[in-house]
């Protein structure tokens, strides 16, 4: 190899071997917390500051899921069904509302079409935390305050959805395909239901994790609109139960658990759907 190919090589290595270390450094940092939580979820309550996280001789697993869920009566499976509903209901249905409204932006034209859309990116940029105290407002005004419909209908709405569903209608519904089915006496929400809703399926997909992931984390909103512990998500009853732990340390290893358990749902929704996923996060990318 001649000096000139050696000192073309160099710099190819070095900038591979620079991209390897920060992608290490990141894994690092992204599993250390993870496998921290696996770990400490098998100790119970003294051998989780007296002994060494490593140690596998107080391995106290399934007692603590058992103290998991006997804690209180039972009530982290409720505050587990809660989230449930909260997040897979409400990110399906979410999800088929910001497609349908990012098609209708794509394929009709409506008068103010371009700025009622510039009011949804603008939408996109609010934080949610900003909103919860005008939702809290709006809620006591119609009596739905302390109740499972405080939480569950605002995460229906979501603009980065709208915006997603937009692009995912460009990239994936010709307007051709939509025009054959006009002229075969197909209607607009015929030919929606039957011809783009299929060929949006990627894109809701997208949309539907996404929503699943914003909504499951969900933590201000439910504060702020429930004092009843039975509605509680994960994510709050996790944080009374937190809160307790320095007067009660006995909460610690349930908490510890119950966060172990709480990842569970997401991790299993990207595996299982992460085949639409990928494919969807390319709509528009090639013409």
């Amino acid at each position: 190899m001649s000096a000139a190919d050696s000192s073309l090589l160099r710099p190819r290595l070095l900038g591979r071997a620079t991209v390897n270390v920060v992608v290490a450094v990141s894994v690092l940092y992204t599993l250390l917390p993870v496998l921290w939580l696996v770990l400490a979820s098998a100790k119970n309550r003294d051998a989780l500051f007296s002994s060494d996280l490593l140690s596998l001789s107080d391995f106290s697993f399934l007692q603590n899921i058992g103290d998991l869920f006997a804690m209180d009566g039972g009530l982290y499976g409720r505050w587990y069904v809660n989230s449930l509903l909260y997040a897979v209901l409400g990110a399906a249905v979410g999800a088929l509302v910001s497609v349908a409204c990012g098609y209708a932006f794509d394929k009709y034209r409506f008068r103010h079409k371009e700025k009622l859309f510039g009011l949804v990116l603008a939408a996109v940029m609010v934080p949610q935390t900003v909103l919860a105290l005008p939702l809290y407002l709006m809620a006591s005004e119609a009596g739905l305050v302390n109740t499972f419909w405080a939480v569950f209908i605002p995460v229906l709405f979501n603009p980065f959805g709208v915006y997603l569903g937009r692009i995912f209608a460009r990239g994936y519904v010709p307007d051709e395909v939509l025009e054959a089915a006009r002229v075969d006496g197909a209607g607009e929400l015929t030919t929606y239901a039957r011809v783009a809703f299929r060929m949006l399926g990627p894109g809701l997909i997208t949309v539907f994790l996404f929503q699943l992931t914003a909504i499951w984390n969900n933590f201000f909103l439910p504060m702020v609109m429930l004092s009843d512990q039975d509605l509680y998500p994960v994510s709050l009853g996790l944080y009374q139960w937190n809160s307790s732990a320095s007067v009660s340390p006995e909460y610690y290893p349930v908490v510890i658990m119950g966060s172990l358990l709480a990842v569970l749902p997401l991790i299993l929704a990207f595996v299982l759907l992460q085949r639409f996923w990928r494919s969807g996060l390319t709509a528009g990318a090639v013409k």
